[in-house]
């Protein structure tokens, strides 16, 4: 039973903190993203809309730009749209790899496939389907609120925090059911009354699910880990053409919406 304990204690701190890459950016306004427009909103009113990556708006009144202004903006907005669906993906992902690997543990315990493995993942389905949903309602339509990005799990997990926990509680309590059941029904066919043997064979079995947990965790971490910091130099980058942008359109230097912190 400890090595359950362990197991599934281990599995509970992934799934919380599977990912907290830091990323010293804020974005200061809300950004809206849809195949045609991005807008940069302030309690729930739209400041500045670019429309078709070369039309800019400022509260309703557009500028008219010159071709070097057009190119900076054009720049802008295509960074915006790569970078909003890639932390999304990336938030996604790291609360994946924690849920991931519960369920690898209730398959390793009671089958694949088993009823108690097919009830947990539809929950953990259901729960990426409505984390994802949260921030990209509809195809290439994407939704960030203001916010720092100095811990993703936090960010974008935070809400569901108290399901997550729920979750993998009750992964907790399948995995520890299926030890209980699986000890007795060896038991019932064991005509020696070994219960010790029957309990180290388990033991066994459990340390091999660990071992490939570690490596696989281990690893896909370590990739989400460079994607993240990859992500952050990208809206530093970003960062920066939006300070050229705003040496060239004086009347968007008022809407920082991307501030890199010192």
């Amino acid at each position: 039973m400890s090595k359950t304990l362990f197991i599934t204690s281990a599995l509970y701190l992934l799934s919380h903190n599977a990912f907290a890459q830091e990323c010293a950016i804020n974005f200061n306004y809300g950004v809206i993203i849809d195949p045609n427009h991005i807008r940069i909103v302030e309690q729930s009113k739209t400041q500045v809309q670019i429309n078709n990556e070369h039309q800019l708006f400022i509260q309703g009144r557009e500028l008219a730009l010159s071709s070097e202004q057009q190119q900076l903006l054009a720049q802008f907005s295509a960074g915006i749209r790569q970078q909003l669906p890639e932390m999304v993906s990336i938030a996604i992902e790291g609360v994946d790899i924690g849920l991931k690997a519960a369920n690898e543990v209730i398959g390793g315990l009671t089958g694949e496939n088993s009823s108690s493995q097919q009830k947990v993942q539809a929950k953990f389905d259901e729960l990426k389907w409505r984390i994802r949903a949260r921030f990209n309602q509809s195809a290439n339509n994407y939704y960030i609120a203001p916010q720092d990005f100095n811990d993703f799990d936090e960010m974008f997990a935070g809400e569901f925090e108290q399901e997550i926990e729920e979750i993998i509680s009750n992964s907790i309590g399948t995995i520890l059911k299926a030890v209980g059941q699986s000890l007795l029904a060896e038991g019932s066919h064991d005509e020696t009354g070994n219960g010790e043997q029957r309990i180290a064979t388990f033991d066994q079995r459990l340390t091999g699910i660990e071992q490939g947990l570690q490596l696989e965790v281990t690893q896909r971490a370590k990739a989400l880990d460079e994607k993240a910091s990859l992500f952050c130099l990208q809206l530093t980058a970003l960062d920066q053409i939006e300070h050229d942008l705003h040496k060239v359109i004086p009347e968007l230097a008022l809407y920082n919406i991307i501030e890199t912190k010192n």
